[in-house]
């Protein structure tokens, strides 16, 4: 259950560590978001050499806006067969407008429900499904 103001890690290599969460996008109003969401976020801390950034100069690189995936949350996910998965950590992957990941490689396990959200891509670089 992500919010406005959550701090999720990055799941990708596209060089961000951590990501806030602005907004998330759906219908007008909404609050909550949860594993296969998307959400508009501003990076908050980026290794020094970030592929995001190589145009730009080093202040805009913790002050980019950008558009993530959830991929595992702390917040207990109920599937269909009564089992609950959930992750020890927030964590997120950046997308472009597409919805296809900016990076190369997806760090750590996603969930099986990015498969129903129409994510492949992502499930495909993973490299464990859970």
């Amino acid at each position: 259950m992500i919010q406005e103001q959550t701090v999720l890690d990055c799941a990708d290599n596209t060089g961000a560590k951590t990501i806030c969460c602005i907004k998330v996008l759906g219908s007008s109003g909404r609050r909550y978001a949860s594993v296969g969401d998307v959400f508009v976020g501003v990076i908050k801390s980026a290794t020094p050499t970030c592929e995001l950034f190589k145009k730009t100069n080093k202040k805009d690189k913790k002050r980019r806006v950008v558009r993530c995936v959830i991929v595992r949350t702390r917040k207990a996910v109920r599937r269909d067969d009564g089992s609950y998965v959930r992750f020890d950590r927030n964590a997120a992957v950046i997308v472009d407008k597409e919805g296809n990941p900016v990076g190369t490689r997806i760090f750590g396990a996603v969930a099986r429900e990015l498969r129903a959200k129409k994510f492949m891509k992502i499930v495909s670089l993973a490299t464990e499904v859970v």
